[in-house]
């Protein structure tokens, strides 16, 4: 199996190119950008040694999907998905906030309640509830999106204030992140998942708003199986997951956390296969279609292939 770790290419018109934690992002002609996911992974804000195969078809795949089933809820940026791997688009000034949505109390809101603290991001949350227990309602808890380092929590009110995002934008923002995480919820019962919690980017081209980077995938999203979810709760069993959690757990269990001093664990064929492996049942389970492994010989040929033959017709019109 070839895992794709990095890119280096020249495309036509090529202006800028920037290289994220797992994405390699190429602008052209100032005008559209062409996003490679690749087969890095990363946990705890580091890219880890090893690329995971297929890895990155499946969240290009995942987000391709959910992207084209709610262009009826916001427009969004992409404009041509030529490879399984990458996503061709128009490019948008990000607002610099991601809206993170939560249906149930887990992760990172979790920790904040049982630290007894009882408000996240300005949102007040009643007493009594436990961890993963839904909440009454869902809420917004909204993050800085950090260039470098973590993003950090922030409240509506000091979004506001601070004149990050208007509040004409930031009220829009808020109808399409419910209007999204309502039709999240939805094609997840259809897969018997519960989407328990997750982000949404968005960015302007002029005065329009378009919802951009990936959606829904397990990279961006936490979900639980919606079987067996309430006898779970009721007996104070931790849920069954669908996430990158898995990565998480092993890195912990094999001492690394991404803290000073911390070595990254050894990550050996049989551990790379297995990430593989569980990513693949991550698609078929959230998708509800069969994962195609695309086994090109080549396939970094295959990817300059299919994107130079996208780019020229985009840039032809």
């Amino acid at each position: 199996m070839t895992a794709i770790k990095e890119t280096n290419f020249s495309f036509p018109k090529q202006t800028n190119f920037y290289k994220g934690k797992v994405r390699d992002v190429y602008t052209i002609n100032n005008q559209f950008m062409a996003m490679v996911v690749t087969d890095r992974i990363s946990a705890f804000d580091v890219v880890l040694p090893e690329a995971i195969p297929f890895k990155g078809q499946v969240l290009n795949q995942i987000a391709a999907k959910f992207l084209s089933s709610t262009k009826d809820i916001v427009p969004n940026w992409v404009i041509d998905v030529p490879d399984e791997m990458v996503t061709i688009g128009r490019i948008c000034e990000p607002f610099k906030v991601e809206m993170v949505v939560r249906g149930y109390l887990a992760g990172h809101a979790w920790r904040e309640y049982s630290a007894g603290r009882r408000s996240v991001c300005g949102v007040a949350l009643p007493e009594g509830l436990k961890e993963n227990d839904k909440l009454p309602q869902p809420i917004i808890t909204p993050t800085t999106k950090a260039a470098v380092g973590h993003d950090e929590d922030i409240s509506r009110a000091d979004i506001l204030a601070k004149g990050i995002v208007s509040l004409a934008d930031y009220e829009q923002l808020e109808q399409y992140t419910y209007a999204l995480y309502e039709r999240g919820t939805q094609m997840a019962a259809e897969r018997g998942l519960i989407l328990v919690d997750t982000k949404y980017e968005f960015g302007k081209v002029g005065e329009e708003i378009f919802l951009i980077d990936e959606i829904h995938t397990p990279d961006s999203s936490r979900y639980f199986y919606a079987e067996g979810y309430a006898d779970r709760q009721a007996t104070d069993e931790p849920q069954k997951q669908l996430s990158k959690e898995f990565v998480r757990k092993w890195l912990i269990e094999n001492g690394f956390q991404g803290k000073d001093g911390q070595a990254i664990p050894v990550m050996t064929p049989e551990i790379v296969n297995s990430i593989s492996e569980r990513y693949i049942e991550l698609y078929e389970q959230i998708t509800g279609d069969t994962f195609i492994k695309n086994e090109t010989s080549d396939v970094v040929q295959r990817i300059e292939e299919n994107v130079k033959n996208s780019l020229n017709r985009l840039l032809e019109n």
